[in-house]
């Protein structure tokens, strides 16, 4: 098996640093026959400056993966200790456009997290994940509406997936993820702009019902809170960040993750996300119904750096510490495109099945990621470019009698723009215990993931 993955690897590789070197047709030529397109963007002019345009954007990441699976895991029943799969993590096709002075709208269709487990053929999980229309009074005012993903604790609660310096964003950040929301999308009304250096953006939301979530809260419990099962109440955020040197674009709500050292950018934001009576549990005493609001708050720093101009190397650093409060003691495993689908119950451990590990929780949580962007023609030569990184999650929450330390590394390998290989390698805690009881979730043992993504971006 690791013959194979190694020989699958160096394929992958030396298809992505020969890409390169194919010829391409020059910028004259490649215009000619197609004049609305724009500095090599999907961009059609609506009028003679370009104010007004329509624009597409395509991305596809593909994942080939061998996971160190949590104790107990199975697939269809059949235990299994290591497993080797392919997947799609994201494919998503983008057209938005600026039609006119005022008038914006956004929309986003694709799926997530297709894998062999997956339904197949017409069954796909395509969707739309956005959907906004919006106006802008001025460069210091917009208001939208829709299905959207203008998230506001952090910076990357919504986050740039074409532009991750890491293979995934920190999805810990999107603390509703796949509760009371859609791949942390909303049907929100949201306002964004900026005062001088200070990027605002603020919205109200109205949660999906957690009924209809892939993975329901279960019953309610005297041990931890959970989501309430009521019809929800509307959900409040708001992100505020400074930006200190080059300004960054709103256009639309995804962040960028690197800028491979073609801007300097530091900046330092704070948000928030609140919703009344979202979470509940039963009293330990009268069992009577106790209900507690979902407050959650972030300050977080961004840099961005160009070291040397005519080297061409670049520093890109992220710092965060949130404050996530649940309720009392709460808790919740998850696993990116879970390459398992059940558990062996006399074997398994609280992470449950495959990848999974416990990402979100009741506590305080400290997040860092750095990466470098090596000079030109070190390493790769050309246009190829060589980014190594790392990062980790930091989460001290309530119920774990230890910090849970998630901790990942790699590089990535550019061959055009945001074309590119990344190859990670995570290391995830595994805990025993039981949610059902009053003891603490305890320290096992360690499990590890290592992902090779080809990544192609229009």
């Amino acid at each position: 098996m690791k013959k194979i993955i190694a020989g699958v690897l160096f394929t992958v590789l030396c298809i992505s640093t020969q890409a390169q070197t194919a010829t391409t047709p020059t910028a004259s030529a490649a215009t000619t026959s197609a004049q609305p397109i724009l500095n090599d963007q999907l961009k059609f002019s609506l009028n003679n400056d370009g104010s007004h345009y329509i624009k597409a954007t395509f991305v596809n990441q593909a994942w080939i993966r061998y996971t160190n699976v949590n104790p107990g895991s199975a697939v269809d029943g059949r235990a299994v200790e290591n497993l080797f799969d392919i997947g799609l993590r994201r494919t998503r096709a983008q057209l938005f456009g600026q039609l006119t002075d005022h008038v914006f709208f956004y929309t986003q269709f694709g799926m997530n997290n297709f894998s062999y487990l997956s339904l197949n053929k017409t069954y796909a999980a395509s969707f739309f994940h956005d959907v906004v229309g919006e106006y802008k009074f001025s460069k210091k005012l917009s208001l939208g509406s829709g299905l959207t993903g203008w998230s506001a604790l952090s910076r990357y609660s919504s986050p740039s997936i074409a532009s991750s310096l890491t293979l995934d964003a920190p999805l810990y950040q999107q603390t509703t993820n796949g509760v009371n929301d859609q791949f942390l999308r909303k049907l929100s009304v949201y306002a964004k702009g900026k005062l001088g250096k200070l990027d605002y953006r603020v919205a109200v939301s109205k949660p999906f019902d957690v009924l209809n979530a892939p993975n329901a809260p279960g019953a309610i419990s005297t041990y931890h809170s959970n989501f309430s099962l009521r019809p929800s109440q509307p959900q409040y955020e708001g992100y505020l960040m400074y930006q200190f040197w080059d300004q960054e674009d709103n256009t639309i709500p995804y962040m960028t993750g690197t800028y491979l050292g073609t801007k300097n950018v530091f900046n330092i934001g704070g948000g928030f996300m609140w919703q009344p009576q979202a979470m509940w549990q039963l009293g330990s005493v009268n069992k009577d119904t106790i209900t507690n609001p979902l407050m959650c708050f972030n300050v977080d720093l961004f840099l961005d750096h160009p070291i040397n101009a005519e080297r061409g190397d670049a520093i890109t650093l992220y710092a965060s510490y949130s404050n996530l409060n649940f309720g009392s003691n709460y808790l919740r495993n998850s696993g990116v495109m879970n390459p398992a689908n059940s558990v062996i119950k006399a074997e398994s451990t609280f992470n449950g099945a495959g990848d999974a590990f416990t990402m979100y929780g009741t506590g305080n949580v400290y997040y860092l990621q750095l990466g470098y962007l090596l000079p030109k023609n070190t390493i790769l030569k050309g246009e190829n470019r060589l980014q190594p990184y790392a990062a980790v999650q930091y989460a001290a929450y309530q119920r774990l009698n230890i910090p849970m330390t998630m901790f990942e590394a790699g590089f990535n390998v550019y061959f055009h723009k945001a074309n590119k290989v990344s190859f990670n390698y995570q290391l995830r805690p595994v805990y025993v215990g039981s949610y059902e009881s009053n003891a603490p979730i305890t320290y096992y043992t360690n499990r590890g993931m290592f992902v090779v993504q080809y990544q192609i971006s229009i």
